[in-house]
């Protein structure tokens, strides 16, 4: 019988990568997946948010490489099969510098980097059974949240926003296992996005969230925001709080029975 810990063909657990900008709800996703007994989670350590790209020496990662507002303007941080790093070598490493950093008993393991967003083609060759989870949030809300990190000006963080998800959708149809979330989905109506989470990964229910799960972007949106063309539009967020649906944008799978499960739950 194989070891239920480890992934396809013995080689450790499965990974389910959370992306998203910073102020998108990524550590709130990760949290409730960390909250299923099968899902293992980096946690005590010393790096931002406990942040798994701080925590390897296969690529380079500093806080130059993950800028609030930025990173997703430099070419380096877009990593696809093209990159230097897609070698047997990288994946070792990482696996290796992971290992230190988990606890070794369940079969999938979730890592939690806002530069996610940007690498899941490259992570899907390190990682061919790894699935992924890019949490989105409007974009206005976003740019106001972030401010207070940064110099750059609010219409320099839209655009920044607009650009990452532009690069993210259009690395969507190069992915197996993907699942866009978004964050006024998510708390709104948590066990759906929950019930989802089971469906995609097929693993059994989660644990109800512990506590109420708040949507904080009235303090960010006055209601009045116009609609932003490209990325924005295509995820669903026109103009004030306004939310059309993804549709067949919101999973990629290649097992019908996961995306069938998902739509049960998710429009």
């Amino acid at each position: 019988m194989s070891d239920p810990s480890t992934g396809p063909n013995g080689r450790g657990p499965r990974y389910v990568f959370v992306g998203g900008l910073h102020r998108s709800g990524t550590s709130l996703l990760a949290g409730l997946l960390a909250s299923h007994p099968q899902i293992d989670a980096i946690a005590g350590t010393d790096a931002p948010e406990q942040e798994g790209v701080y925590l390897q020496g296969a690529i380079p990662h500093t806080a130059r490489h993950g800028v609030p507002g930025r990173f997703a303007f430099d070419p380096e941080q877009h990593l696809t099969e093209a990159s230097r790093y897609n070698t047997l070598e990288t994946s070792l490493r990482l696996e290796r510098d992971w290992d230190r950093v988990y606890p070794a008993q369940s079969p999938w393991r979730v890592e939690k980097s806002p530069v996610n967003l940007l690498r899941p083609r490259l992570y899907q060759q390190l990682f061919p059974v790894a699935h992924f989870v890019f949490v989105v949030r409007h974009p206005v809300a976003v740019a106001r949240a972030t401010a207070k990190w940064t110099t750059v000006s609010e219409h320099e963080l839209i655009a920044h926003w607009q650009h990452a998800h532009a690069l993210m959708l259009d690395d969507l149809p190069y992915l197996h296992a993907a699942l866009i979330l978004r964050y006024e989905d998510l708390t709104a109506d948590p066990g759906g996005c929950l019930s989802a989470l089971s469906a995609f990964l097929d693993l059994p229910g989660f644990p109800p969230p512990g506590t109420g799960i708040d949507n904080r972007n009235s303090d960010y949106l006055s209601g009045d925001e116009p609609g932003l063309p490209g990325p924005a539009e295509a995820l669903g967020y026109g103009s004030g709080a306004a939310l059309a649906p993804l549709g067949a944008l919101r999973c990629r799978h290649q097992l019908r029975s996961r995306l069938e499960g998902v739509s049960q739950h998710l429009a």
